[in-house]
Formats: structure tokens, sequence, C-alpha cells
């Protein structure tokens, strides 16, 4: 196995390997409970969602340890969840059926322009203030999502969103969770996530809000979710932003995740190239159509992987591990599937707090890039729509720099994506 991997040639162990791909599995396994619980709104099936979870979860990382050979774990994207059901399904009225269709077109579309080698040109087109400014406002989207499931933001007619009831218990113990994950990760602690959603849940036990049904038992059946995308619903007219929507972000995600975490781990060649970027990507737009397949949103690369690289996870191995525990988390649906909402609504808030970090790197001394960077950002979430603020983000880019007199430095993706997203805003 170490032979297979190069993990001696990557200047690591067996052991290493292992340890990380555990470490990695810790950090992100909070999403079998938070995934089921945010596309459940749509009317999907908890149990079958959360199987979908965790095959999505467990088969795409393995393949990505396979056949990229790198140390990098999937599951289904948060924000891209959230898109899915409050937005796509809960404010456009889309069929959860025909959503999943608009998923697998965006993964076949995604693994084109990965076989195709287009992706270089479409993600070296696309300049970083926009990347982080979509980065940066999924998460503030999260953070709308999480603070309105803990009680702590409520609708208002007068001023539109306003304070909520911070006297329940709900909210008490929400926001008790909260800063239970912020202390845990700010110790090291790797499930902080994990832990602040089984605490917080366990709190609210004596309350009667939380009844657990159990710890382990067989899976539940998939059957509710499996094979029930609408392909053909999907291609029908108005929903093609829909699939950009889910293609565009998972692009720029798993870029944005690919250069990160190679970068962090060693792996990027001087020129800033990502080795095997082809197999990334394809395993990548696999993991998409998968999920589609299983009935979940997109699954693509997760930050969270440099949790392992952090202890030394150089290759496939790593995600070898992490895959597996996946599969074994299975296992575990009565625990899962027990959690109730205001448990998992801290975790959406915390991970939007990480998310907002892109705009940390955003050049801040350019005026043409920061500003449309921040109106991207701001949109998403003011607007609840992350189609609506890339879309939004993309036009002003363009014009500001065309008007700027640095039209030159608006790459071909831009114009095209800018002119798609003016021309639907301008249809009735």
């Amino acid at each position: 196995m170490a032979f297979s991997f190069g993990v001696r040639e990557a200047g690591s162990s067996v052991r290493t390997e292992i340890l990380a791909g555990v470490t990695t599995w810790l950090a992100m396994v909070y999403i079998v409970v938070v995934n089921p619980s945010i596309l459940a709104t749509t009317g999907m099936n908890h149990g079958a969602l959360f199987v979908a979870t965790c095959l999505g979860a467990g088969i795409a990382t393995i393949a990505m340890g396979l056949y990229a050979n790198y140390p990098l774990a999937l599951a289904p994207g948060m924000g891209l969840n959230a898109y899915f059901a409050f937005v796509v399904v809960g404010g456009m009225k889309v069929p959860w059926q025909v959503a999943l269709g608009a998923v697998f077109l965006s993964g076949l579309l995604f693994l084109a322009i990965s076989l195709l080698r287009v992706r270089e040109w479409l993600i070296n087109s696309i300049p970083l203030s926009l990347k982080l400014g979509i980065g940066a406002g999924i998460g503030f989207f999260l953070a709308l999502i999480g603070l309105e499931n803990m009680g702590i933001v409520a609708a208002s007619k007068a001023t539109l969103v306003t304070l909520g009831h911070l006297d329940t218990v709900k909210t008490v113990l929400a926001s008790l969770g909260f800063i239970l994950m912020a202390a845990l990760a700010a110790r090291g602690i790797s499930a902080s996530v994990l832990i602040g959603i089984l605490a917080t849940a366990a709190a609210g036990i004596p309350f009667g809000l939380t009844r657990f049904t159990g710890v382990m038992s067989l899976p539940p059946s998939l059957a509710p979710t499996l094979l029930q995308m609408n392909i053909p619903g999907a291609l029908g007219l108005g929903l093609s932003s829909i699939v950009l929507t889910f293609f565009l972000v998972d692009v720029l995600d798993n870029a944005g995740t690919l250069i990160a975490t190679t970068h962090r781990a060693g792996l990027m060649r001087p020129d800033g190239t990502v080795p095997r970027l082809q197999q990334a990507l394809t395993a990548d737009s696999g993991g998409a159509i998968l999920g589609s397949v299983l009935g979940t949103s997109t699954v693509t690369s997760y930050i969270e992987s440099a949790a392992g690289i952090q202890v030394g996870g150089r290759t496939g191995l790593t995600a070898l591990t992490t895959g597996i525990l996946f599969l074994a988390t299975l296992f575990f649906a009565p625990l899962a599937t027990s959690i109730p909402g205001f448990a998992t609504a801290p975790a959406l808030v915390f991970v939007a707090c990480l998310m907002a970090r892109a705009l940390r790197d955003v050049n801040w001394d350019d005026m043409t890039d920061y500003l449309p960077a921040v109106v991207t950002a701001v949109a998403t979430p003011f607007t609840f729509s992350i189609a609506t603020g890339i879309g939004i983000g993309f036009i002003t880019y363009a014009l500001v720099k065309a008007l700027a007199g640095r039209g030159r430095e608006v790459g071909g993706a831009v114009w095209l994506i800018a002119a798609v997203s003016l021309l639907r805003f301008a249809m009735p």
C-alpha cells in the first residue's frame, strides 16, 4: 500500500497517513448531521439523505484517493446544499427531483471541462477577487440561515430583519453550542463542530427538545432518493441559471480548495501549477454526479482536508482512510437522525465564519478588485441567492474594470458570465 500511494516518496508513513485520514474525518463528519437536516426541509426523506450523504462522501473521497492520489476528502458542499434547499426548492418552488437533475447536469458539465481541458481557461479567466467574494458571500448566506434557525435573527416588515427572541431555551442552547465550537476549534480540536452539535443536542434532552432513538443500527433505506433526479425537468427553460450556479460554484470551490490544500501540503509545483489536476477535477466532478444519483446536493472537495494535511497527510491513503470511515458512519443513523435543527444551526454560523476569511486575501489597495468582491459577498445573502450574488458580482467587475480603462484585465469567462447574468436580470 505504501508503494502504490508513494507514501515514502512523499516523505510520510502509513501510520501518519491513517492518522491524517482519521483527523480529516473528525473535522468534517458533522456534514452527515447537517446536510440531511438542511435538505430535509425540501420534503426529502431524512433517513435516505443520511445514507446518501455518507455514501456520497465515502465513495467520492475513496475515488479521490485512488485516482488522483490526493489527501482530499469530499462531501456535499456547504452553501450549495443551502442553495439547493432554500433557494431552488424553497424559493423558486422547483421540485427537489428536478433540482437533483440540475446537480446531475452540472456534474456532467464539470466532467466535460475536466476531460476537454477547458478548465484552465475558465479557472484562470476568473479573477481571484471574485473567487474570494463568492466564497465569502456563500459564508454570509449560510450565516443568515444559521442565525435564523438559532432564533437570533427574525423577519420584520419594517426593517426586513430584526433581533429574534433570545429568551427561548433553543436560542440559548444554540448560542452556547456556537461558543463551544469556537472555543474547541481555537484549542486545535479537530472534532470541534461535531462535539458542539452533540453537546447542544444533549443539552436539549432535559427540556424535551431532543429525543435520541439510539446510537447504532443498520442503515435506513436509500430508495426514497436513489435515482430520483428528474433530468428532463432540469433541461427545461429557466433552469439554465440553476445548473450554471451549481457548476460555477463547484468549479471555483474545488479550484480554491485544491490550491489551498496542495500548497499547504507542499505538493504544488514551483511555478504554481497543481500536479494531477485533471485526475482531481475528474474525481470531483464524478462526486457531483454520484451525489445526484444517490439523492443529495453537489458533492465537492472540503477545505477541512487541511486538518489531515496539518498532521502529515500527503497521499491518497489519507483520503482512502477518510472515505472508509464515512462508509462506517452509515451504521450511526439513529444518532444522526435524532439531532434537532437548533443543534445543527450553530454549525452553519461557525462554518460561515471560516468561509468569510476569504476576504482577507482580497487586494484592498485596488478598488476595481475589492469593490466587486464586496458587492458579490454582500449581494449573496441580501438577495438570498448565490446565483444572483455571483451575477451581480461579475457584472460589477466587468463594468468597473472597463470604465476604469482596464478592460483588458477582464477575462473571457467573466464577460460571458456577466452577459448571461445581465440577460437573465433583464428578462421578466
